[in-house]
């Protein structure tokens, strides 16, 4: 886990590298499979998620088509308060990695399908024909 420390002054400071940073330095961990922990200096608060909401919104501002669409939002927000609100949170996230556990094996059979040769594959079954 990678920590940051965010100073009044809105810096970001990398605790393990011992340098300030952009949110975008801090985007392009997360896109390399880091996960982040950022905490106020001052107050010592986690403010994580308020980052991390960041970097979603600036990167729809950037022209990226949004993940979440404004009627799910919406959902969302219904949820704060209501008495099943703390299943959604659990169901998100576990339908999230089901999601990318299926986008994985969808990239390998991708991967398998682009390297795969009808023609030898024709022999091959010749062969199981022919002892």
């Amino acid at each position: 886990m990678r920590l940051y420390k965010k100073y009044p002054n809105r810096r970001l400071y990398d605790t393990e590298n011992s340098c300030y940073v952009t949110i975008d330095n801090i985007r392009e961990s997360i896109l390399k499979g880091e996960s982040i922990s950022v905490t106020e200096n001052s107050t010592g608060n986690d403010v994580t998620r308020s980052v991390l909401l960041q970097i979603l919104t600036e990167q729809e501002e950037a022209g990226h088509e949004p993940v979440l669409t404004n009627r799910a939002i919406e959902q969302i927000i219904r949820f704060y308060g209501d008495r099943f609100g703390h299943y959604v949170s659990s169901y998100i996230e576990h339908s999230m990695l089901m999601f990318l556990k299926h986008q994985d094996q969808y990239r390998e059979q991708m991967k398998q399908m682009a390297t795969f040769n009808p023609v030898n594959a024709m022999k091959q079954m010749m062969d199981l024909w022919n002892p």
